[in-house]
């Protein structure tokens, strides 16, 4: 049986935090601090946790900016991966999207992230052939 999906709240920032870093999702140009405070204070986005009794095991930042949803920051603690909690966490932000009125879900894959580009397509996402072009406007360098 799969955990309750709830939405985060400010207080779990340290732990999903925490998780993120410990599945190798953060990058020294996002700050997750800020991601995670954007998500719960923007009324077009949220993350989702699963927790244990003894901790938040995994989570899923969900947004719809108007045109389609996005989902960011996947994350199954590493000694559950393979026990459906990644799909149970997709299925979750899917229904909120639909919720939120998004016609279609995208999300973006690190290049060399075949272990990923393989979960979403056995979930039956498909790569798109869509080139995405970025320019920060913070001064970083990625």
């Amino acid at each position: 049986m799969q955990p309750e999906i709830e939405m985060a709240t400010a207080a779990d920032a340290t732990d999903v935090i925490a998780l993120w870093h410990s599945c190798g999702l953060t990058r020294p140009w996002n700050d997750p601090q800020a991601d995670f405070d954007l998500a719960l204070t923007t009324p077009t986005s949220t993350i989702l946790t699963a927790r244990n009794p003894m901790a938040i095991v995994g989570t899923v930042m969900v947004g719809f900016d108007g045109h389609r949803g996005w989902v960011y920051y996947l994350a199954v603690d590493p000694s559950l991966r393979r026990s459906g909690l990644g799909r149970h966490l997709m299925a979750a932000a899917e229904a909120w999207l639909r919720r939120a009125g998004s016609p279609k879900i995208q999300l973006m894959v690190r290049g060399d992230n075949q272990a990923a580009v393989g979960f979403y397509q056995a979930l039956g996402y498909q790569i798109q052939d869509v080139l995405t072009i970025g320019r920060r406007l913070d001064g970083g360098n990625n």
